[in-house]
């Protein structure tokens, strides 16, 4: 079985303080994917760094205080690629990969388009090459999972408030079809919806910071694992934990019957 764990932690000093670590070293996931560290390599203390007895990668936006994302693994990989190789992209600290004898696993921070069109026009950007990245990774042969932060709910029963957010970034149509091309063409698994295909309000992941939208579940499906199919189809069992919050996204943990 492998336990792996996606969550964005919108700061991982934030997050420890709420009790992030102690829940993390409970779950003993064979990988935590984090997104929207927050931090840089001179802010993270020795408990950040890595899990007991395990091993922390991170890679960190050049702006301070803002996205990045890592891996908590006591799995030694065989290597390890921070970026995709695009500078706009690896500037933010948006791309990590571990790479492993059968496994691939990367943790994914995709943009927000919500603060402006200059960032939704950033977020275009990064799908169109990382569509491109998704294809090349589909076709290597070995079992992949993506995990993270996509800022898409793919299809109505992903957010609560659809018919008001046909205009707004995160449910655009071309966003969505976007998701629908990754899925559909390239063939890649969302393997929370191949376990749950029907499940509307207990599969939200992230609630606004406005208004009641956490007491109210008015929440959005933005957190995925997007796997190649034989990994995606070997999922048992998907768990987001809200008993306590970490951040404004609840984290998302999925076990496979598969091995590194």
């Amino acid at each position: 079985m492998l336990r792996v764990v996606s969550a964005n932690l919108n700061g991982i000093r934030s997050a420890f303080r709420k009790g992030f670590q102690p829940w993390a070293v409970a779950q003993q996931a064979d990988f935590i994917c984090m997104q929207e560290l927050k931090a840089q390599a001179g802010d993270m203390t020795p408990e950040m760094s890595a899990l007991p007895g395990g091993y922390g990668f991170f890679h960190y936006a050049e702006k301070k205080g803002y996205s990045g994302v890592g891996i908590y693994t006591p799995h030694e990989p065989k290597a390890v690629k921070e970026g995709l190789g695009v500078p706009e992209i690896d500037a933010e600290g948006r791309y990590l990969e571990l790479v492993y004898d059968k496994l691939v696993v990367i943790s994914l921070y995709l943009p927000s388009g919500s603060s402006g069109d200059h960032r939704q026009e950033a977020k275009f950007r990064f799908m169109e090459s990382f569509y491109g990245h998704l294809a090349e990774l589909f076709q290597r042969g070995c079992q992949v999972v993506v995990c993270g932060d996509w800022n898409i709910a793919h299809q109505e029963i992903d957010l609560k408030n659809w018919k008001g957010n046909l205009k707004n970034s995160g449910f655009l149509p071309e966003e969505r079809a976007w998701m629908s091309k990754v899925l559909g063409e390239l063939g890649w698994v969302d393997v929370y919806r191949h376990l749950h295909p029907e499940t509307t309000g207990d599969a939200y992941t992230w609630w606004s910071n406005r208004g009641q939208a956490w007491a109210n579940n008015v929440g959005w499906r933005i957190d995925y694992h997007l796997a190649t199919p034989e990994l995606g189809r070997s999922a048992k069992r998907a768990a987001i934990y809200k008993d306590e919050r970490f951040s404004d996204h609840a984290p998302l943990t999925i076990d496979y019957d598969a091995s590194l």
